[in-house]
């Protein structure tokens, strides 16, 4: 399975940001705690043009707590500052200004010792689609400003928000790369919300789901479903189709004549692998 989705203002705000670089202090890297890599745009690095930057690991409600405290270390190893963050609560929003200052605190100094009062750190936001960016500017300006959404694709241009008197950030749409060429990275993108679902097999994305929850967190889908099975051989795909079946008896996902309706219960999957109702978890460790 081959997914593909690169909208025209995708390609629009690629320009934009590389336009508005010149403007910029920081770069705010946002990503999904559950898969930092996966949703961790590779087109990034070239168009940032080695800018500071402050890896923010946002939903970390969502994911498991050990391997996101793997990944801070992962990410610390390249030289890089990670900060896991809930913007839904608000939980550690406000360290990524503080971050900020220690990322460019050699510039601040600098310019106090030249007598120039700092003004406001200029950040730039990116992030993929649907991993909370308006969210987060939300709660770091206090107030409705960003437009948001459940659906990927929801922000569609570019604006400039005050935080306080100490941050001005600059919103963009997010960017996906035109081709996954790892089809792991598709379909944990998918699972996790990132790409609309007109364009998806769901089937064939919450067989991986399943299939990463058996083998990493089955408690967890046996108690959310209350299914019981034997030993699983995760390289037959017939065994794994019959945890989604059971999985849809159990939800009644169920079409005339009893038969199990696969493509309402893999949409049953996916919303409660989304919502937190399966635990916290996480579908990428580091390598």
């Amino acid at each position: 399975m081959t997914i593909q989705w690169f909208p025209g203002h995708m390609a629009k705000a690629r320009r934009q940001i590389e336009e508005k670089l010149k403007l910029i202090d920081i770069v705010i890297e946002l990503l999904d705690a559950r898969i930092p890599l996966s949703s961790r745009n590779p087109m990034v690095d070239d168009i940032l043009a080695g800018k500071r930057r402050l890896v923010v690991l946002n939903k970390v409600d969502l994911a498991d707590p050990k391997i996101t405290d793997e990944w801070v270390r992962y990410f610390g190893d390249l030289g890089l500052q990670a900060l896991p963050i809930d913007s839904a609560s608000g939980k550690n929003v406000q360290m990524i200004i503080t971050r900020s200052k220690q990322i460019l605190q050699d510039k601040i100094e600098a310019q106090i010792k030249k007598g120039i009062t700092p003004r406001a750190i200029r950040g730039l936001i990116v992030g993929i689609p649907n991993v909370g960016k308006s969210t987060l500017i939300n709660r770091l300006a206090g107030r409705s400003i960003a437009q948001t959404g459940d659906r990927p694709g929801v922000t569609k241009g570019q604006q400039w928000i005050k935080v306080g008197k100490e941050m001005e950030l600059l919103d963009t749409p997010g960017i996906l790369w035109p081709k996954f060429e790892d089809e792991l990275v598709g379909l944990r993108l998918a699972a996790t919300g990132a790409i609309k679902e007109e364009i998806l097999n769901v089937e064939d994305v919450a067989f991986y789901a399943v299939k990463a929850l058996i083998n990493q967190y089955e408690a967890a889908i046996k108690e959310r479903y209350a299914i019981q099975y034997e030993q699983l051989d995760l390289d037959n795909p017939h065994e794994i189709v019959e945890i989604m079946e059971a999985i849809g008896r159990k939800r009644g996902c169920l079409q005339s004549g009893g038969t199990v309706d696969l493509e309402k219960a893999s949409l049953a999957i996916l919303r409660d692998l989304r919502s937190g109702k399966l635990g916290r978890i996480s579908l990428e460790q580091p390598v």
